[in-house]
């Protein structure tokens, strides 16, 4: 498996020092954030800053594999944001295609407790992933649906529902354990009993409880308020997520692709050492733990 870099975890990094970091750090490949207004991101249609970026990895010997965009209006009942959102989504394509990324993780819209209407919304999730599902592929590009709280796929039973919905091989599922973890739905058994032949990326983070009695709730979609917190975030193997069971179980299901390490420094740089450190031991960490069951298969 290829370990790549996410710049959710370098925030004061512009995607070329990000890259020439993950180089550092002896990571393969990177997944950089498609937002306006974030340092370590390319922003919306920005065909210089993608061609800087471009350049960067030429360099740098690590290519970018993926983006990561924020839209979250593709279920919007409103005509306007939602063909908004399906564009964004169509420039985050073509930015993929520029790049030779070959992924780009999507938010299956938004939805929080108390939201009303979901089989509207999830009609209208639904027609946009019909939408952009075959423009994708002529790409070379797969959307990726994200295991995400504050979205329509909070679980990997709802992820799974989607995209066997879809029914197309250029939508997948991005399988984030923590994620699933930290709302207290599937462990990785559960995850991968619903949802394990349809992984096509995947992000890797650590965590441990405060109160793992508590509750979950977030009020956004991109992360979780402090105020609304019962998790610390960690660096690979040093908190409660399996990892090596986990990673036992995407080679079971012939998942032998990307693992991209997202240190979430953006949100939580409290409960993280500096990224050169965080990327560095949770590389070192993965590829042990790739090894030892290498060793064990081998046997």
């Amino acid at each position: 498996m290829r370990l790549a870099g996410h710049t959710l975890g370098t925030p004061n990094h512009t995607v070329p020092q990000a890259l020439e970091l993950f180089r550092a750090v002896g990571l393969d490949a990177a997944e950089v954030i498609y937002q306006d207004d974030y340092t370590s991101g390319l922003p919306l249609g920005d065909r210089r800053a993608a061609m800087e970026a471009l350049k960067a990895a030429e360099t740098t010997g690590i290519p970018i594999v993926g983006l990561t965009p924020y839209t979250t209006a593709i279920n919007s009942l409103d005509d306007t944001e939602w063909r908004t959102a399906v564009d964004e989504f169509r420039g985050a394509i073509d930015t993929a295609h520029l790049l030779g990324a070959d992924r780009v993780r999507v938010y299956a819209g938004s939805w929080h407790p108390g939201d009303t209407d979901h089989p509207a919304r999830w009609a209208q999730l639904r027609k946009a992933l019909e939408t952009l599902a075959p423009e994708a592929a002529q790409a070379g590009v797969r959307l990726c649906v994200e295991n995400h709280f504050g979205t329509m796929t909070q679980t990997a039973a709802e992820t799974a529902a989607l995209v066997r919905e879809i029914a197309q091989p250029s939508v997948r599922v991005l399988y984030d354990q923590a994620n699933l973890t930290f709302t207290h739905d599937e462990n990785y058994e559960q995850a991968f009993a619903v949802q394990g032949d349809l992984i096509g990326h995947v992000h890797v983070k650590d965590l441990v409880f405060t109160d793992p009695n508590a509750a979950f709730r977030a009020t956004e979609t991109a992360r979780v308020n402090a105020s609304e917190r019962s998790v610390r975030s960690r660096v690979v193997g040093t908190g409660v997520v399996p990892w090596t069971q986990i990673l036992a179980s995407l080679l079971r299901h012939r998942y032998d692709d990307v693992l991209s390490i997202e240190l979430e420094y953006r949100w939580h740089p409290q409960d993280l050492p500096a990224p050169e450190d965080g990327f560095r031991e949770s590389a070192t960490v993965l590829r042990a733990m790739l090894t030892e069951l290498a060793e064990v298969r081998n046997a």
